[in-house]
């Protein structure tokens, strides 16, 4: 009877530890597990408090809050030029989850590691980016490496992943210590690789960033989010640091 009853707390542990990120009373608040465990919120769910624009020091007109998200109104021209950080804190490793939808043929980003500077016109120039797109409807053709919980340009997330479509809520989640890095797309991994690896800077010295010397080099960096010209929907955004 005592082997039963160890055997069943423990997988109430294992289970409370597995979910405690997605355990908040109500949206954009944390559970008390969650603040046990040292869950933040980024976002309140009301304010655009902490969240101002990419090299800018106000949160930009191409961005509301709505109905308890962060919205991008989708008004950026290109990938340059709308996206917005967390500007009150910087992370190194980390866990991040947050809830997102995107509009129909959109698309979108989360990015970590982020820097800012004259030099760069956009967040993509040095941070690696967990992709945010509507894989079925986008009306341009997507290589892999584009697709949803892909590690933009660099690790691509299986064909068979659970994505549900344009206009309703998916869940994100993004791992970073100091051995690997983890994407999560609706409970499922999508992506593990290695910063540094030799397969890591192969990939990096490759393809899209022969031309962005800086990218992937920072250990520390901001959390920030894309407009790339569609509606996005963003909330429940928590991390805690590791």
């Amino acid at each position: 009877m005592k082997k039963w009853l160890s055997l069943l707390s423990l997988l109430f542990a294992i289970m409370a530890t597995t979910h405690v990120y997605s355990q908040s009373a109500a949206p954009n608040s944390l559970s008390a597990a969650e603040k046990r465990a040292g869950w933040q919120l980024l976002f309140d769910g009301s304010t655009s408090k902490g969240w101002r624009g990419f090299n800018k020091p106000a949160f930009p007109a191409g961005w509301v809050v709505e109905g308890g998200t962060l919205k991008t109104l989708g008004t950026a021209h290109g990938d340059t030029g709308g996206d917005i950080l967390y500007g009150d804190a910087q992370f190194e490793h980390f866990e991040l989850y947050l809830e997102w939808k995107i509009s129909p043929g959109g698309n979108s980003g989360i990015f970590y590691h982020a820097q800012e500077g004259s030099q760069y016109k956009a967040p993509y120039q040095t941070a690696p980016e967990y992709q945010l797109i509507d894989d079925t409807g986008y009306p341009d053709k997507l290589e892999d490496w584009q697709t949803t919980a892909c590690d933009y340009a660099m690790y691509t997330a299986p064909a068979d992943k659970v994505l549900k479509p344009a206009g309703e809520w998916n869940t994100a989640r993004i791992v970073v210590t100091a051995k690997k890095v983890e994407y999560w797309l609706n409970g499922k991994m999508t992506v593990s690789f290695v910063p540094g690896s030799d397969d890591w800077w192969k990939r990096r010295n490759s393809g899209k960033w022969e031309s962005f010397p800086d990218y992937g080099k920072f250990s520390t960096g901001f959390i920030a989010l894309q407009d790339h010209g569609s509606p996005t929907w963003f909330r429940n955004i928590k991390i805690r640091k590791l």
